[in-house]
């Protein structure tokens, strides 16, 4: 890291923040998805072995895991679309970027308040 960006010149940008959680958000999905490959797993070994897995996943530890692996899919879905607007070449000023970030953000967390709202009320 540059000892300017720990400095008095360097402030620190909601786009470098939206960057950086992307990039943790892409490692817990790779990480998240050894969990599902551990489900079918479970799933496949019988009715004890999927009742003990699923026993985690619905305490609250699992709860927590789940939502906030839902969240990082939502958010790293939007942000990747987000990414696409760029790679045609709209939403490189400052205001756009900065305006899609928080957008990305309001929709990631309302698509999984509402995936779980479903999940919930099926």
């Amino acid at each position: 890291m540059s000892p300017f960006m720990l400095g008095q010149y360097y402030r620190f940008q909601w786009t470098s923040l939206l960057s950086i959680i992307h990039r943790v958000t892409g490692v817990g999905l790779s990480v998240g998805t050894l969990l599902v490959a551990a489900w079918l797993i479970a799933l496949a070994l019988g009715p004890v072995v999927y009742a003990d897995f699923a026993r985690h996943l619905t305490a609250w530890y699992g709860q927590i895991l789940l939502f906030g692996w839902s969240w990082a899919l939502m958010y790293h879905l939007g942000n990747g679309i987000r990414h696409l607007f760029w790679d045609i070449g709209w939403g490189f000023d400052i205001k756009t970027a900065e305006k899609t970030g928080y957008a990305v953000v309001a929709a990631s967390l309302l698509l999984t308040a509402a995936a779980w709202a479903v999940a919930y009320f099926l």
